[in-house]
């Protein structure tokens, strides 16, 4: 994937989104056929998340969460719809899915964290949209759900501060039915329980 491509993405996606929300004013609707229909053509033939695929995937993110921001859209439903936008995506391309569940969620944290929004909210958001996502393509959705809360803590350790605690709290517990594990310890994850 090339710098150009894949600031082709983000333009793209950015101007889809801010252009489909003020259209129809439905910003998971607008969110989910964005993302879905992007990835779609962006990783058709990748069977594993890798590099190239992650930053489509971040690119796809960034450009939907600064969309949203821009027009006062509710960042927890705009993170819902991206990632069963994800999902939608991964089903028709045959990529795997608990990967690119998981890098999504950890680029809406990040996404969510440059733009000055509620990184747990969209964090739970991402969760949420695991869950309804894998319902609606036949993937557990507790294996899902735990892919998106792996996922949005990794990338709220990465950011640091008060972040890593207040994302690990919002995306753990029972969301929407479904007990939701994170599956990896993460550095200072110790330090940070209570």
């Amino acid at each position: 994937m090339t710098e150009e491509s894949s600031g082709g993405i983000f333009d793209s996606v950015k101007k889809g989104v801010v252009g489909a929300i003020r259209g129809v004013g439905d910003v998971a609707q607008a969110v989910v056929d964005t993302v879905s229909g992007t990835l779609v053509t962006a990783l058709k033939g990748v069977g594993e998340v890798t590099g190239a695929a992650t930053e489509v995937i971040f690119d796809t993110v960034r450009g939907v969460i600064q969309g949203a921001a821009e027009v006062g859209e509710d960042l927890t439903k705009a993170s819902k719809g991206i990632v069963v936008g994800v999902i939608r995506a991964t089903k028709e391309t045959g990529t795997e899915a608990l990967g690119a569940i998981s890098a999504t969620a950890g680029a809406v944290v990040k996404s969510t964290s440059e733009v000055g929004g509620d990184v747990a909210g969209a964090a739970r958001g991402a969760v949420e949209g695991a869950i309804e996502g894998a319902k609606e393509v036949g993937l557990s959705a507790e294996e899902a759900a735990s892919a998106a809360a792996t996922g949005a803590v990794k990338a709220a350790g990465d950011i640091g501060g008060a972040v890593g605690t207040e994302v690990r709290d919002a995306v753990t517990g029972t969301i929407s039915g479904v007990k939701v594990v994170v599956r990896e310890p993460f550095k200072g994850e110790d330090e940070e329980k209570k």
